[in-house]
């Protein structure tokens, strides 16, 4: 990695990573979900039998969030984030077994990426789609992600600050009554422009589908 040995001249020009690092870990303190303070609750109709449809949906609510370090394949690593610690770093939570956050982020040469991948766990389906509802009303202008979980939301953004663009894909999905949530950027500091819009979508969708198997193999309710 260049920058360890980076000229000033050079320094002062890629010093905006400590502006978007600073950016980065306030994203990472978790997806931007409301608690989930309501408990589905659905009585049972007369005749129905305890074994139906109604025991198989309980069965795929989630008990605790998956490890998310552990959730995006080496290869997947290397590509969108290059120079990375394959490890991540995870973000502390106050309850590990609800919340859980990786992040990854490199400067290689003038190329910054920064990619972070959180789960939530939710009382229940309903809460979770909730928030998944509230979630994506707020970052309107994106689309659907078909074929992940039991709904999908992507959206792409370009800011500017001081002549310098960076393009932030984020990718939101519930999943029963989880709520997996991946944020990717990435910052170009030699020409100042960011990466394409086609790039970041596609880099966040398949950290998200990763991230979506990695929960659905792990331990349910």
């Amino acid at each position: 990695m260049r920058n360890l040995s980076l000229p000033l001249a050079l320094t002062a020009r890629i010093s905006p990573v400590v502006v978007l690092a600073a950016a980065g870990w306030a994203l990472t303190s978790g997806p931007a979900t409301t608690p989930a303070a309501e408990k589905e609750s659905a009585p049972q109709s007369a005749g129905e039998s305890p074994s139906g449809a109604s025991t198989a949906a309980a069965s795929k609510q989630y008990a605790a969030a998956p490890a998310p370090c552990g959730s995006i394949a080496t290869a997947t690593l290397k590509s969108l984030v290059p120079g990375a610690k394959t490890a991540g770093k995870e973000i502390p939570s106050t309850d590990t077994s609800l919340r859980r956050t990786c992040s990854w982020n490199a400067l290689k040469g003038y190329d910054y990426r920064w990619l972070d991948v959180s789960f939530e766990i939710t009382e229940s389906d309903a809460a979770a789609a909730k928030s998944y509802k509230e979630n994506t009303t707020e970052k309107s202008g994106g689309g659907s992600v078909p074929g992940v979980g039991d709904a999908g939301y992507s959206v792409v953004n370009l800011t500017t600050e001081d002549k310098q663009q960076t393009r932030e894909g984020v990718v939101m999905i519930q999943a029963s009554n989880a709520l997996v949530t991946v944020t990717y950027n990435g910052s170009d500091f030699e020409s100042k422009k960011a990466p394409s819009t086609d790039e970041i979508n596609k880099g966040a969708i398949k950290a998200a589908k990763e991230a979506v198997a990695a929960l659905e193999s792990g331990q349910k309710v």
